[in-house]
């Protein structure tokens, strides 16, 4: 049975997405059966697996959801596109925003992502969700089906004063939502540690949250790399497997698979 992981931070650029894809293929070079899920109506984690027109897909996450709210059955894997490098995608686009609007009116709206999930865990080692950028109906979708959450963080000064909103939203669906749901530790990215700046707002973050939280001892460095590899539908280890950037996500993966 799959371990299900939502990757979340309200916060935009922080690097969800490419450490959902590169965590992703890393689990699946180590041996492993995953999943991703785009649950973001940007659609950056399909396009950052080599699918540039997201729009243009007909059967998304949305096309799911909507399917299980209209109590559709689907064959086992609609809708799962397979990239070349071993893990398997449910890709999203801007249906998915329309979706948003619509599950204001369904009963047990929270748990609709949730159904997904648990129909496809045993077919799985390692479900990764990509958050959209908001504490909205999807993400708390998001973190009612996953069992933990990876919360990365950028080494600067704002995105850390937004961490106490989404530690808050944690726990209330902790509360009344997930009583399963656990936080799997704060990943800092996009480091810098050639400047004082950074290494200064990582000493903050461990001070205030290492202890409570959970801070990974993995940080993933500001890399120009990444977003090169994205832009090729490729993870980091294909574009550039000797970048410090691709060693980073191998310590990630061992961490996360010593969890």
């Amino acid at each position: 049975m799959a371990k299900v992981i939502a990757v979340a931070n309200q916060k935009g650029g922080c690097g969800k997405t490419s450490v959902t894809a590169n965590l992703g293929i890393g689990l699946a070079m180590a041996g492993e059966k995953v999943l991703l899920i785009d649950a973001d109506p940007q659609g950056s984690l399909t396009v950052s697996l080599g699918y540039p027109d997201p729009d243009s897909i007909p059967e998304t996450l949305a096309t799911v959801m909507m399917g299980i709210i209209n109590e559709e059955e689907f064959p086992k894997r609609y809708s799962l596109l397979h990239h070349e490098e071993d893990v398997d995608l449910l890709p999203a686009n801007m249906e998915l925003s329309g979706l948003e609007v619509s599950l204001s009116n369904v009963m047990s709206r929270e748990m609709i992502l949730k159904e997904y999930v648990d129909s496809i865990r045993d077919d799985y080692t390692y479900i990764l969700i990509d958050c959209m950028p908001s504490l909205g109906i999807m993400t708390i979708n998001a973190l009612v089906a996953a069992d933990t959450v990876l919360v990365p963080v950028q080494a600067a000064y704002l995105p850390v004063v937004g961490l106490q909103m989404l530690i808050k939203t944690i726990s209330v669906v902790r509360k009344r939502l997930n009583k399963q749901l656990s936080i799997g530790g704060i990943l800092i990215t996009m480091v810098d540690y050639r400047t004082n700046y950074a290494k200064d707002i990582t000493s903050m973050i461990r001070e205030n949250y290492g202890t409570s939280v959970g801070v990974l001892d993995s940080y993933i460095p500001f890399s120009v790399k990444v977003a090169e590899s994205s832009a090729e539908g490729v993870s980091v280890y294909r574009y550039a497997p000797k970048c410090k950037a691709a060693q980073s996500f191998t310590n990630l993966t061992k961490e996360v698979l010593e969890a």
